[in-house]
């Protein structure tokens, strides 16, 4: 896949394409805007828009291009009152140096100086127009650019750049942002283009805390198993397999010849010979 607006360093390639695809950044919802007409590229049978990825792709080397225009990092922003975008928001502003905004927006960061949140940042980057409302009203009121992931329903109103893309799985929310950075990490010359990025994707998805736990116990039981093992005792004797010891045969044993002489003492046939015995004994 070959985009004529990007040069040839910046083209995709196909395990980019692929990784969208498997991701599902290109299923939108039933419902479209009407600015977001030029993004989508068709309309399945079941009512579903598909988005572009093409276009997806482009806007996302033009964000970064404008995020790494920014002197300081830490001027930028990334916004998420999404359950689904909050650790992708996180682990982007990690890796970039930027700050983040997980979970509720408090009204007035922006505009009222006198609460101790007050930011005064130079771009924003949004994870949904509409879950996030509050912070791009605000940004109009202060004149600060914003990049959103724009699904096909999404409104485009105070939006600077739209990155087309599904802003409400978790799974594309979290390669978007993946891709985003590594991107403005490439444009910084942090890493190489020719290496593959040594932070794995799965550290940008939501994980639920059920799924911690499950995974947690888990890896608790392999633990204690291992350790049972370990602690089992080892011997170290040799087994013999296959030999078995013959039991003697009954014609071995020979009869035991019966005592003779006067030191032989007769048997005592019963209660009454014994009798018979300590009588007829003479001290």
């Amino acid at each position: 896949m070959s985009l004529s607006n990007l040069p040839a360093v910046l083209q995709p390639k196909e395990e980019d394409i692929q990784m969208m695809l498997s991701a599902n950044v290109h299923s939108g919802t039933k419902n479209s805007d009407d600015s977001m007409k030029e993004y989508i590229w068709r309309r399945r049978q079941d009512g579903i828009y598909i988005l572009n990825i093409g276009k997806t792709w482009e806007k996302i080397v033009l964000a970064a291009r404008v995020i790494v225009s920014i002197e300081n990092p830490a001027d930028v922003i990334a916004i998420s009152a999404r359950p689904y975008g909050m650790r992708a928001v996180l682990k982007f502003a990690h890796y970039t140096g930027a700050n983040s905004i997980a979970g509720r927006f408090t009204p007035g960061t922006f505009t009222n100086q006198i609460t101790k949140q007050f930011k005064e940042p130079r771009l924003l980057v949004i994870t949904d127009p509409r879950t996030d409302s509050q912070a791009v009203k605000e940004s109009s009121y202060v004149n600060i650019p914003v990049i959103a992931l724009c699904d096909s329903d999404s409104p485009l109103q105070f939006v600077d750049i739209a990155i087309p893309a599904n802003n409400k799985g978790k799974l594309s929310i979290g390669l978007v942002y993946w891709m985003l950075a590594r991107e403005v990490l490439r444009l910084r010359g942090t890493i190489s283009r020719t290496a593959d990025w040594d932070v794995p994707v799965d550290l940008f998805f939501h994980r639920d805390v059920e799924e911690l736990k499950k995974a947690d116990e888990e890896q608790q039981a392999k633990i204690e198993e291992a350790a049972a093992a370990a602690a089992a005792p080892a011997y170290e004797e040799p087994v013999t397999e296959g030999i078995v010891a013959e039991a003697p045969a009954m014609e071995e044993f020979e009869a035991t010849p019966a005592a003779t002489g006067f030191n032989a003492a007769p048997a005592a046939a019963g209660w009454d010979g014994a009798a018979e015995a300590t009588a007829g004994s003479d001290w």
